[in-house]
This record gives C-alpha cells, structure tokens and sequence, in this order.
C-alpha cells in the first residue's frame, strides 16, 4: 500500500485531499507546517494546526507539525522584504511553494518514507510523452498552476494533487457530506503572513525602517512636478488609488525610479507594453531552446494573452496592462499544460 504525506492547512481543500486519498485505499498521514509565529494568519497560525488536528482524528490518521520557521524567513520574507526594497512586488506563495512546500516539506516527506507528498492544490499532473505535465483544473477558476510553474520533473514525480478533477463546490459537499469540522470553514485569501497590510508588515520587518523608506516626489514621464509620496514600497505599478494627488484626468503608477526616489505616473494608455523581460526562467518539462509561442500569464487573475518567448523576452500580439516587476510571467501551451514562466524584471 502506497504511504502518502498530506499537506494539510486546516482549511477544507487539504481536509479533503486526506478524505479522498484515505477513500481510494491509500495509508495517509497529515502534516502541518509551521511557518510564522502568528495567532491569526492561516498557514502558521495556531488555529490551522488546531483545525489540522481536528479533521486527522476525525479521519483517524496521524497528524505531525514541522516548524519551518527559520526556513520560512531566511527564504520567503527576506525575499518579500528585499523586493519591495527594490520597488518590485513579489508573489511570496510562488517562491514559498518552490522553497518549502515542494522544496523542504518533499524532502522530509521522502526521508520518512512516504511514497507522495499530496496537497489540496487546484492543478492536474498528467503523464504524457514519458513526462509529467501540469495542467490547468477543472475548475478553472480556482486554477493554482500559476503558483506551481517552478515545479520540475523531480518534484511533480512525486506529488499528487486530488483536487484537480474536482470543482470547489463539489469539494464542500463532499466536506459537508462527511461531516469534516471545516466543512463551513471560509477560504483564505491573504498572504498568509501579513495580519493587516503589507505596509504595516514591511514597517514592522524592515531594518532601519526610517532609512531605507523615505518620501520622495511623484513626477508625470517629463519630470514635472505632481506630488510627495511616503515610500518606493507603498505603490505598484498600474495603481491609481491612494497617489494623494490631483490630476485633469486619472493617473497610474508607470514606474517606480529607486535611483531618484520617484513615482512617475501617467494616463491609463501609459500602463500598456507589449514587452516583458524575465529571468530565472524554469521549465516544467524540458528547456525550449528555440523561440516559442505561447499563452502568458502575468499575474494570477490575468487572462493569458498570446505571446512569442525568445530568450528572455516575451512580445505580446497585444498590448498588456501593468507588467509587473517582481511578479511571474508563466507560459501554457494551447492545450492548458504549463511550459514554464519566469520573474518579471
């Protein structure tokens, strides 16, 4: 019988993923990260650990907790804190997924002998071509494959994700059907280490907080003067609320310029480009070496848009709205399998 290691949050998708796999005749066991010292967050927080607990002895499977909490800053804050430093903004679940949950959480899952390590995911991993392939869900609009792109062949050997071929709305019946204690417990949706807001978080974890944020001018492209802003780390590009200015017509962020201190903004227009540069490019399948066409995502809730990948560079037909710096731009072929994708720069 096959030993599978459930990621398991406390939250209904992961209470699930143990039910369906204890159902299809596997030995399950969960498992609970520790991941930040909160008393209200979701991933770390007493509460999931509880609620963890709750749903393993309602299924009568062991539960384990793994602190993870040096882990967890050294590789996911620091690089939350270092990129808003340096005017980008980051998508910690992407590189928290890469790091710990597939990274280290894997690993501990294989050195204990379990043959998988399952998660409650909304993704698909197929097996084609003599590969494994990640594919959007059946719910696509719970699709997760975004946050999973840095997947490769090593870890996708040996994952499942249970959810994929499920709706979320299946997955609560099946919750309520059998009486999980989180049956009726909310999705979360926020970082799950940020309590109030990500300003308040960086003003909190920032070393010399005074020194490395201060106020500076917000310019339009021509350098003329429009207003004071409080901090690089307080705005993203393709933000239009809370500039603190007034203008003829609505601005937006267009760049973020940490040389002089300044938010340059612009009219909506000014927010398009058809180019986006990358680095760290991963591949979930094999590396393209040639030029490729693909459907790109530059953020999680973008419609993927067409686009030709050369190199480093992704030339979309069309124009796209606030390419980010610090977010991922994540490749799918036309058939909904992930490619790959890499950190917008």
């Amino acid at each position: 019988m096959k030993k599978i290691l459930v990621a398991m949050s406390g939250g209904v998708d992961s209470s699930v993923c143990a039910l369906v796999l204890q159902q299809q005749g596997f030995e399950v066991a969960g498992l609970t990260l520790k991941l930040y010292d909160s008393k209200h967050k979701n991933c770390s927080s007493l509460k999931a650990v509880d609620d963890a607990e709750k749903v393993c002895r309602h299924l009568n499977i062991n539960h384990f907790v793994l602190d993870l909490q040096k882990e967890f800053y050294d590789e996911i804050i620091t690089d939350f804190i270092d990129s808003y430093l340096h005017a980008e903004t980051p998508n910690p679940c992407i590189l928290c997924n890469e790091k710990i949950k597939f990274g280290l959480m894997l690993k501990y899952a294989i050195e204990k002998g379990y043959d998988y390590l399952a998660t409650g995911h909304y993704a698909i991993i197929e097996t084609k071509d003599n590969l494994y392939k990640l594919k959007i869900p059946k719910d696509t609009a719970k699709d997760q494959t975004y946050f999973l792109y840095r997947l490769t062949q090593k870890e996708l050997s040996k994952i499942l994700f249970p959810l994929g071929d499920y709706t979320k709305k299946e997955i609560r019946d099946i919750a309520e059907k059998s009486n999980l204690p989180v049956a009726k417990k909310p999705d979360s949706q926020e970082i799950c280490f940020i309590e109030t807001t990500y300003g308040d978080f960086l003003k909190k974890n920032i070393k010399d907080f005074s020194k490395k944020v201060s106020s500076g001018l917000i310019t339009d492209k021509n350098g003329s003067l429009l207003g004071k802003h409080n901090g690089l780390i307080y705005y993203t590009i393709g933000q239009r609320s809370g500039l603190g200015i007034t203008t003829p017509e609505p601005v937006y962020v267009l760049r973020l310029d940490t040389a002089t201190n300044t938010v340059v903004v612009g009219t909506k227009n000014e927010v398009f480009s058809r180019i986006a540069k990358i680095d760290n490019i991963s591949f979930v399948s094999c590396k393209q070496n040639k030029d490729f066409r693909a459907n790109v995502k530059i953020r999680r809730m973008h419609q993927p848009a067409a686009a030709l990948i050369s190199g480093n560079i992704i030339l979309f037909d069309e124009e796209q709205a606030s390419i980010t710096p610090g977010q991922s731009a994540v490749f799918y072929d036309y058939d909904g399998y992930v490619i790959g994708g890499g950190f917008i720069i």
